[in-house]
């Protein structure tokens, strides 16, 4: 019986050991992927910009989704007000900020700050998340760019809201004056002399996130937890 035992126990260590080295490649991958992005942010100097939890899980995103055409992120953090740049075009590739603007938010997400958020129709708040730039058109709000919603329940809405970047008066910086910026009917307006130049860069396939230091995002977010 002994013998037996010994016998078991031999083939048993082994077999378990097997298990254990096969995760091994998991967790390298993802020490790997939070040493670029956090690499990755000091290069482009972004500590003044943006908080690195902000960037980091607009990265996440990036290197996750299949769909993304160029190295372009476009990230909008709305922890800060209205009053403040909160629009960042990042060039991945050549590690520069192409971008930092102004940017409003829905009219029933907030006054100076975006704190309420909906994928509803009619619903006048912004969508946090992520999204994939299509093409432009011109529209009652003069040049646009088409936004794809990439997330169930969160934002994948945004088409049949007609929720677009496009440029507007009520975003521009002298608006600041009466204490925040204009608001809009949930997309994301930018000043007048910068949407052609934003949207050129960034339309036609590139990401841009939506982020807020949100936990229910997190939680139902069909990207951050994939």
């Amino acid at each position: 019986m002994q013998r037996i035992f010994i016998y078991l126990l031999f083939f048993i260590i082994p077999i378990s050991g097997a298990n254990v080295v096969s995760k091994t490649p998991d967790i390298k991958e993802n020490n790997n992927n939070v040493s670029e992005c956090y690499q990755l942010y000091s290069d482009m100097q972004l500590q003044d910009l943006i908080e690195y939890k902000a960037f980091e899980e607009a990265y996440t995103g990036y290197k996750k989704i299949k769909d993304v055409k160029k190295s372009i992120i476009t990230l909008i953090d709305f922890t800060k007000p209205s009053t403040q740049d909160r629009l960042f075009v990042l060039d991945l590739s050549t590690k520069k900020i192409l971008y930092s603007s102004l940017v409003a938010h829905g009219k029933n997400s907030g006054e100076k700050y975006a704190t309420s958020f909906s994928n509803e129709n009619n619903s006048l708040q912004s969508s946090l998340g992520f999204y994939i730039t299509e093409n432009t058109y011109q529209g009652k709000n003069g040049y646009s760019l088409i936004l794809n919603g990439l997330e169930k329940g969160i934002n994948d809405h945004a088409k049949q809201r007609a929720i677009v970047v496009h440029g507007a008066a009520y975003s521009n910086p002298s608006v600041i004056k009466s204490g925040r910026l204009g608001r809009s009917f949930g997309c994301p307006a930018v000043p007048e002399n910068l949407s052609r130049p934003i949207i050129n860069t960034i339309k036609d396939g590139s990401l841009l996130f939506i982020y807020a230091d949100n936990d229910n995002y997190r939680k139902k977010s069909t990207v951050l937890t994939m």
